[in-house]
């Protein structure tokens, strides 16, 4: 990137990243947002004008709307994951022949490690941190990046070969890479999400399956054997070695459950891994999750004890039905990562005692008639909130279920819990849908519950 003139689309977190790593191998750099409101001293101050000291030269913020001259002399434009590709300024962009690159393909250009990418609708979070962990008590300089929170970009050009790299990658981001080659991917399940961005369930199934595009017969694809749309994809796929993983059946090549334990097979044979009582993570979704850690872990060459030994320890991710506090014998869980229905029913299932379920968000337009009938007797209380609470009513009531109460914010259905549980309840944030309506994005939705709750009165 020496001496290149780059466009960086987004001014938030992802485009930082991508602007410091552009920076850091000697780019000239302009970042465009249409957000008026940004601090310009608080966008500068991300980057270290002792490392810098020309920055102010070769960085140039501009907010508003989108200046026609901007696109001259760019050599590419990377975007972040957040914007709309259908966009006019990005459209027009593509129309003058800028080279449209996403974070991910940013940081493929410049990291030198082993990546295993993870994809799917749910499971994510958990399956890259559980791979993360495993990595690290493997080789402790491992990585854990993507859209976990820590853009790749942050830490792509300190990468040295040989470096395990546990990456969480969105659709979003895959619809901007070209040459990005992992050596294991996994794609974890596939249900409708992002159809506001997508449109189409195969427009989102496409993007996902972008991951395995430059992989070849050495490299190996991770695959839900269970879920009828991924398995129907790996079957079809030829050029990547397909590894498979069920708590359902037991294919040939891959690692399922058999008699309570984790079992591995390949064509040298079986290896136990671990027994499902060793699991700490609540739900038969997490047993699917260790499955596909396992699998992912194996095949980027961890041993056995290894991954068992990191598996028993691992207790779940902040925000993915995640305890939270006993009061008055009423236990809370976190579950503000389940921003769609199908992680949401994931969650209900994993719930042994009577629940009293909080729900409701921005709108992606899901629907919501699978998510109520998993209820199945076990929620008392449905407590909604946000732009998608009267859609999310009507379908309820549309099939039999009546204990629906509106609230105008996640303080008030906190305390219309505690007004409404009985000893031996339980209370979950599970909202089926995404944050952005009311919350700057599902952390801050989960740890807002997390604070009310730790205020109320035992």
């Amino acid at each position: 990137m020496n001496g290149k003139d780059v466009l960086v689309l987004g001014a938030a977190r992802s485009g930082i990243c991508s602007a410091g790593l552009l920076l850091r191998n000697h780019a000239k750099v302009t970042v465009y947002d249409q957000n008026t409101k940004i601090d310009r001293d608080t966008f500068y101050s991300n980057f270290d004008p002792e490392k810098y000291p020309d920055l102010k030269e070769r960085l140039t913020l501009v907010l508003g709307d989108f200046p026609e001259d901007i696109i001259v002399g760019k050599a590419i434009a990377v975007i972040s994951p957040g914007i709309p590709l259908d966009l006019d300024f990005v459209k027009k962009i593509e129309a003058a022949g800028i080279p449209l690159w996403g974070e991910i393909e940013l940081a493929a250009h410049f990291n030198k490690g082993r990546v295993a990418a993870i994809t799917g609708t749910n499971g994510k979070t958990t399956t890259t941190t559980l791979v993360g962990e495993i990595f690290k008590a493997f080789k402790p300089d491992s990585l854990v990046v993507g859209n976990i929170g820590i853009p790749f970009t942050g830490d792509a050009d300190s990468t040295h070969e040989g470096q395990l790299i546990s990456a969480e990658i969105s659709s979003f981001q895959m619809q901007t890479t070209y040459t990005f080659h992992p050596e294991v991917s996994a794609l974890l399940n596939l249900t409708p999400d992002h159809l506001n961005r997508h449109i189409t369930f195969e427009n989102y199934a496409d993007a996902k399956m972008r991951v395995t595009m430059n992989q070849t017969p050495e490299n190996y694809f991770v695959v839900n054997y269970d879920d009828p749309e991924t398995r129907k994809r790996g079957e079809a796929l030829k050029t990547v070695h397909v590894i498979w993983f069920s708590r359902l059946a037991e294919p040939e090549d891959g690692v399922f459950v058999r008699d309570g334990w984790v079992i591995l097979r390949n064509s040298e044979g079986e290896k136990k891994i671990l027994p499902l009582s060793e699991i700490q993570i609540l739900g038969s979704h997490n047993v699917e999750n260790v499955l596909a850690a396992t699998a992912i872990t194996w095949y980027m060459g961890v041993p056995a004890e290894v991954i068992r030994e990191t598996v028993k320890n691992f207790k779940g991710v902040e925000h993915r039905i995640e305890y939270t506090r006993t009061v008055r014998g009423v236990k809370y869980y976190n579950d503000s990562k389940g921003t769609n229905p199908d992680a949401a029913i994931k969650a209900i299932q994993a719930m042994q005692t009577p629940t009293l379920l909080i729900g409701g968000g921005y709108n992606k337009h899901n629907e919501y008639d699978e998510w109520i009938k998993a209820f199945d007797g076990k929620v008392r209380y449905l407590v909604l909130l946000g732009e998608t609470a009267q859609a999310i009513e009507d379908t309820a009531r549309k099939l039999g279920f009546n204990n629906v109460i509106r609230v105008a914010s996640l303080e008030e259905a906190v305390k219309k819990c505690y007004e409404l549980a009985e000893e031996g309840d339980s209370v979950l944030l599970s909202p089926a849908c995404a944050s952005w309506d009311m919350f700057k994005d599902f952390e801050q939705r989960g740890r807002l519950f997390k604070e009310y709750v730790n205020a109320l009165e035992d």
